[in-house]
């Protein structure tokens, strides 16, 4: 793929509306087949202090902008990402590994994004109360915080770089973010279509290179004034702790583990399919995928081999091909940790029902390829049960009971998504008040949907993004005391001389 023609230049950062090189460099690796894509800047902390400072000076004015000003700018966005969605969509096969067909999704998304939060131009800003005074008023303003600094993943990497940027700069801030070293190249190309149509210099910034390098310099810096971050729990852990040193305001969406609960009286046909979606989609690389299935025992078996045979057909192979369903991991390391839960799995007892490996053949000789795999007989006490496995591998239990299966659900120290199959409305609304998840779908699966809180508890983390709720997470408060009658005279303090 010509990377320089997507992005119109050699991989830069940009800081301040210009485009930065660097001597020291990183190799973007095709996930299909290791060839190499790019070279991208290494970064270091002198480029996250020019950032910052960028950004700082930038976002004054901004911030003064009207809110139909600022929403005029992310629709120009959208507008932009739609014009250049089969480039786009391109990049991110190269760099990341899912299929064309998932990428264009993705990258409609992205637009999406800029869309939706270009509609919050005329939306509330703030509230008044009564004040326990005449000739005065009593308003909290919601203000922005000024620079936000952004740190995303590598699983929807344009996605999620609009999913911070939108909201951030359409409630006054300024941004700078730092993509995942692993899939720079789309933050950059977004970062570029912003800049071509007209987003002031300074507003947005991307900064690639290393996480503890990087990563741990924006969020330490005094001049960052709020984190959003999207990543990993060791991640948001040593984020959280970088950012106590300055009291930083910290957004963070972790890991999850979703159960998917099928109860006796679901539809099978539509449990299974949305089972096997759910769980493959982006090679099971999504944090509200169903990571550990639940059925109940009347209905187990049938599941099972209707499971088992509809992930058996599903296409891998060049994930640049239309009829291709499923592409790789995205790295060697990822590959390996499913590898080694699948390994620890079938020692703790579970049984491999298909898969379970990498796959054979000449076309996945090279890159980083793991099989649909099913597994059977697990019990909620093994590690592929427990931990996030965020690869292609479902381990599915029997339950006998609701209360059981609502006990076993819970029993995760993750807390995103939630799946639900039944037909039994007071079921439904049981399992809504019992499931201690941010997110609960009944008789459906995702994705989240734009005007949603997409929040999670425990590991999954605190704040979240999307919607209304996700937009004021942008913000801060400001508390307005006005009094505009100048005889008024505070009587009680006037006693104390």
């Amino acid at each position: 793929m010509d990377v320089k023609s997507v992005l119109k230049r050699e991989p830069a950062m940009l800081i301040g509306g210009s485009w930065i090189e660097t001597d020291g460099t990183r190799l973007v690796i095709n996930p299909a087949d290791e060839s190499t894509v790019a070279e991208a800047p290494e970064g270091d902390a002198s480029h996250v202090e020019a950032a910052l400072e960028a950004a700082r000076k930038a976002q004054r004015s901004w911030g003064r902008r009207s809110g139909v000003e600022r929403g005029a700018a992310l629709g120009a966005v959208a507008d932009g990402i739609r014009a250049r969605q089969e480039d786009l969509a391109r990049l991110v096969v190269a760099e990341q590994g899912k299929t064309i067909t998932e990428a264009r999704g993705e990258i409609g998304a992205a637009a999406g994004f800029f869309d939706y939060y270009a509609s919050f131009a005329r939306a509330q800003v703030g509230s008044m109360f009564a004040p326990e005074e005449t000739g005065e008023q009593l308003f909290i303003k919601s203000v922005p915080y000024g620079v936000v600094a952004a740190i995303t993943p590598w699983n929807y990497p344009a996605a999620i770089f609009a999913r911070k940027v939108a909201p951030a700069i359409m409630a006054g801030n300024a941004i700078v973010l730092k993509p995942h070293e692993n899939t720079p190249l789309a933050a950059l190309a977004l970062a570029g279509i912003m800049q071509e149509v007209g987003a002031p210099p300074g507003i947005v910034n991307v900064v690639t290179g290393a996480g503890q390098i990087v990563g741990d310099a924006l969020v330490r810096h005094p001049l960052t004034q709020m984190v959003t971050v999207t990543g990993s729990v060791r991640a948001g852990r040593e984020i959280l702790a970088a950012a106590a040193e300055n009291i930083t305001p910290v957004s963070l969406e972790l890991g999850g583990k979703a159960p998917f609960i099928v109860l006796e009286d679901a539809d099978l046909d539509a449990a299974v399919q949305n089972a096997v979606n759910a769980r493959f989609w982006n090679c099971g690389q999504v944090c509200t995928c169903n990571e550990r299935t639940y059925v109940h025992r009347d209905l187990y078996d049938e599941f099972v081999e209707r499971f088992v045979e509809t992930a058996r057909s599903l296409r891998m192979g060049d994930p640049m091909r239309e009829d291709v369903q499923m592409g790789p991991k995205v790295s060697e390391a990822e590959l390996v940790k499913v590898e080694s839960l699948v390994e620890e799995a079938v020692r703790q007892g579970a049984s491999v029902a298909l898969g379970g490996g990498r796959p054979q053949g000449e076309e996945f000789e090279r890159g980083y390829w793991f099989e649909p795999t099913v597994l059977t007989d697990a019990t909620n006490d093994m590690d592929v049960v427990q931990s996030e496995v965020f690869g292609p591998v479902l381990p599915i239990q029997a339950f006998d009971a609701f209360d059981e299966v609502v006990n076993l659900a819970n029993d995760s120290p993750y807390g995103l998504t939630a799946y639900v199959f039944t037909r039994d409305l007071n079921r439904a609304m049981r399992a809504i008040d019992d499931i201690d998840f941010g997110e609960v779908y009944i008789n459906k699966i995702g994705p989240e949907e734009l005007q949603g809180f997409h929040t999670g508890y425990r590991l999954s983390g605190m704040g979240g993004d999307d919607g209304p709720y996700g937009y004021e997470r942008y913000f801060r408060r400001k508390t307005v005391y006005l009094g505009y009658d100048p005889s008024t005279v505070d009587e009680t303090l006037s006693n104390l001389g």
